[in-house]
């Protein structure tokens, strides 16, 4: 990690840009931001030119960039994170407020976009002050279920199968928690894209989703845009699901004391470790975990090993959506 008397630098636009075309400014909505961007991001939905909450600039980023032995280098301040990939490139992310690329030579905005969506999202959501998980959404009658699990658990997997049963996606990876409102916390809407991989992307059909050409040989999932069945409105996070495989479809509540363990090791910022959480920023954290623990349902999901049975988890997550939005 750098060192804190060396201080992040800022982009040097006219550097970058020298010999360069410049590039054309668009406007997108997601995670209930306007972002103006320099890289084009099809994936998210178009907004009217204006305000920006959040501006993406491609331009050159004065630090050191990583090596092809040494492949990442992340670096945090308290008001500056930096992150670099030796095949994809530099980002650094500015109060919140702005995400400064530098792309490594060849790179084009599909590559870019892999990260900027993902990790680098994650990250200045936090900053905005967000409970940012690792996991998939979907909204279900003015209800919202959030699946979270370990590589390979089938997060993405079940959200589709509950978008073939005529729910709508909130989000796909990247899930943001607005706790402004204590007494109901919400799940914001990212942007109608879902990835999937090839075999659960042909047992599971979305109906009219465009599948977006491959990123990179080594990325294994495509990227499904879907066209209808995306819930652009923030809605009420009723339950969290651990996902776990298993003989047959069974969901299990956790206490608060084995909810908040899990929560914090699915929250976004914790991939990156302690040193991603400077400052006041670690009990932040802790105290947003700790109270979606104690308010919100938080369930241990068994789905049945086998997407021809996918079916099952999808009916029972619909009646335990139910019963968890009825009235006390």
């Amino acid at each position: 990690m750098m060192p804190r008397n060396e201080p992040l630098a800022l982009c040097n636009d006219d550097a970058f840009s020298h010999g360069r075309a410049k590039r054309e400014r668009r406007f997108y909505r997601a995670y209930g931001l306007t972002i103006a961007s320099e890289v084009t991001l099809p994936e998210l939905q178009p907004a009217a030119p204006g305000a920006a909450d959040v501006v993406i600039a491609v331009g050159a980023i004065d630090l050191p960039k990583p090596s092809p032995e040494a492949a990442t280098d992340f670096r945090f301040e308290p008001d500056r994170q930096y992150l670099a990939w030796h095949a994809v490139g530099a980002f650094l992310i500015t109060d919140s407020s702005r995400i400064d690329i530098e792309p490594a030579p060849g790179v084009d905005d599909a590559l870019l976009a892999f990260p900027l969506l993902g990790p680098i999202m994650a990250l200045l959501l936090h900053r905005r002050g967000l409970l940012v998980l690792h996991a998939s959404a979907i909204a279900a009658a003015g209800t919202s279920a959030i699946f979270m699990g370990d590589k390979g658990a089938g997060k993405s997997t079940t959200a589709s199968a509950m978008i073939r049963a005529g729910h709508r996606l909130l989000t796909d990876d990247v899930v943001a928690l607005d706790l402004a409102n204590p007494s109901e916390p919400m799940t914001v809407p990212g942007f109608p894209q879902i990835k999937l991989a090839a075999d659960a992307a042909a047992a599971i059909s979305l109906g009219e989703a465009e599948v977006r050409p491959q990123v990179h040989p080594a990325i294994d999932k495509m990227q499904h845009r879907l066209n209808g069945s995306f819930s652009g409105d923030e809605v009420p996070a009723t339950r969290i699901y651990i996902l776990e495989r298993g003989e047959r479809a069974d969901i299990t509540p956790l206490p608060a004391i084995a909810a908040l363990p899990a929560i914090i090791k699915f929250s976004y910022v914790t991939r990156f470790g302690r040193a991603a959480l400077p400052g006041d920023f670690a009990t932040a954290h802790l105290r947003q975990c700790s109270w979606i623990a104690n308010h919100i349902g938080v369930y241990r999901l068994e789905v049945p090993t086998g997407l021809d049975r996918i079916g099952e988890a999808v009916e029972l997550i619909e009646k335990d959506l139910s019963a968890g939005s009825r009235p006390l």
